[in-house]
Formats: structure tokens, sequence, C-alpha cells
């Protein structure tokens, strides 16, 4: 499938409040002729006196889903502030892309797969899940969120359609969540089923910076194949 190059017009045409600080908004794209999981879009907004500022954004929809991105809100940004807090249905924006070849998931390969996310790194794994799910792709997801009223698509994890979902809370201890940060050790023990080490696991890894090196760093000492291991980190010109 080969990305349209340049910007072009774009519509909400729904939203879904996931938490206090993050929004889930469905697109209608002019020209659209899908998306891989795993693949971002930019968004561009352009302000009355013809101010721009443009991010890039995970698509948290399946292949064949209309585009979605799920943006958490980060207080001194440009963007993410109108995208959670204002953005209704009929909003004009533009978009280009769909953009990235290397975080991303296609029916063809039928290793397991591990997904380790952290904060709203959970977006692209949604679409990666999703997408795997009728291939009957093995998956699960362990995810990082600061409090139990944090978790992106809270609703979907505990579904039994979602995937095998193991939640960290860093700042908070809760019934039925995991406390603390991730360790090597548990890292490492997600690599092995039923103690035998998998040697075919796909592992993807997305969330900020300190994170994905962390959890990337752990998990090759542990002996994951770094050609067995896709990273997307948060940053400047990458998904946020």
């Amino acid at each position: 499938m080969r990305p349209v190059h340049g910007w072009r017009p774009a519509t909400i045409v729904g939203t879904a409040r996931e938490t206090a600080s993050a929004n889930s908004i469905r697109l209608a794209v002019a020209d659209w002729a899908g998306h891989v999981a795993g693949q971002h879009i930019d968004v561009r907004l352009t302000a009355d006196d013809g101010y721009q500022a443009t991010r890039s954004f995970s698509l948290s929809s399946a292949p064949g889903e209309a585009p979605q991105i799920t943006v958490e809100r980060l207080d001194d940004g440009e963007v993410s502030p109108y995208l959670v807090d204002i953005a209704t249905d009929g909003d004009a924006l533009e978009v280009r892309g769909p953009v990235g070849g290397y975080f991303v998931w296609q029916p063809g390969d039928d290793a397991p797969l591990l997904l380790v996310a952290g904060g709203s790194g959970i977006a692209p794994m949604r679409a990666i899940w999703r997408a795997a799910r009728p291939h009957g792709t093995p998956v699960r997801l362990v995810y990082s969120a600061r409090t139990a009223d944090r978790v992106i698509f809270a609703d979907e994890l505990r579904s039994p359609d979602g995937p095998e979902t193991t939640v960290h809370l860093t700042r908070e201890r809760a019934a039925g969540f995991e406390y603390g940060r991730l360790r090597a050790d548990q890292l490492s023990a997600l690599l092995s089923s039923g103690g035998v080490r998998e040697p075919r696991l796909l592992v993807y890894v997305c969330g900020p910076t300190a994170f994905v090196e962390d959890a990337a760093r752990e998990l090759t000492d542990a002996g994951l194949d770094a050609d067995l291991l896709r990273t997307e980190r948060f940053g400047v010109g990458g998904p946020k």
C-alpha cells in the first residue's frame, strides 16, 4: 500500500473520551486508501490568524477501520489540548500519511506477539492487536500507566475480545493491577511460555523515550534477538 504524500483535508466524525486526559478521534480523510497497523499520520491545525502547528500521532484503528488517533493531553502542547478538550464532530483539519514501514504488523507472519506499551504508547498497539486477532495470532500486552484512571482503552482491555493483558501502575496500588515499573526479570519472563523460551516471538515496544530505551535494553539483555524487536519512541518529529 503506497502512502499518499502531501496534506489532505480531514473532518472529525467521532470522538470518544478514553480518560480525563486522553481522547480518541475518528476521521474522514479525503482520498484515504487505508493503512497498515502501527503506522502514524501527521496532523496540522491552522489558527484563524494563519498560524499552523503540526504533530504526529499513531493510528489506533486497525486496517479496514476508519482512521482514528488517540491523543493524550500535554499541558504545554500546541495541538493535543485542542484535540483532547475542544475538538468535536465536524471540525476540519489536515493530515499527511499514513507514514511508517518499520513499526508495523501485517498478516502473513504467524509468530506470537508481545506488545509492551507505556502511557499513550498503547495507541498503535490497539491497531496491531485488532489487526492480528482475526488471524488467530497470539497477542500478549503489557501496559504501564501512572494510575488506574490513566489506563487508555480500559473497557476494551477488560473485554474477552481484548489481548491477554497485564497492567502495571507506577504511581498507585489498586486491585487488579501490578504495582511498580516493569523490572528486567519481569520482561525476561515475558519472552517465555510455560517456562520455555519462544524463539519466534515478535516484540513491539512503544512509549516515552526513556521507557522504550530501558525496555529494549532489558529485553535484548535477556536474550531477545534484536531482529525481532520493533520500537517507537515519543519525541520531536515522531508519533505522540
